[in-house]
């Protein structure tokens, strides 16, 4: 689970899979879940509470749960099935 702020997020999320991040690059990122504020303050409070305290990103990974296991399935999925180039 990633936990981070953005103004843009699908141009971060592109970052990361494509390895331009040195601390995110070993993986491939799917996004499951995101929450929005329109103050950038706000948004910046609610990562730092996730990050430090455990509790709250518990509380979050139990209000998700299915969600996660689903993503996880299908990203492995996708990872394991030939490519459409390999097939031809």
């Amino acid at each position: 689970m990633y936990v981070g702020y953005s103004a843009d997020l699908k141009k971060r999320v592109i970052q990361h899979n494509s390895g331009k991040n040195k601390s995110t690059r070993s993986q491939r990122w799917k996004l499951i879940y995101y929450e929005a504020y329109l103050g950038k303050a706000d948004a910046i409070r609610r990562e730092r509470s996730l990050k430090q305290r455990g509790q709250t990103k518990r509380y979050l990974k139990e209000r998700i749960h299915n969600s996660l296991q689903i993503g996880s399935a299908e990203l492995g999925a996708r990872l394991k099935a030939p490519s459409r180039r390999e097939g031809r």
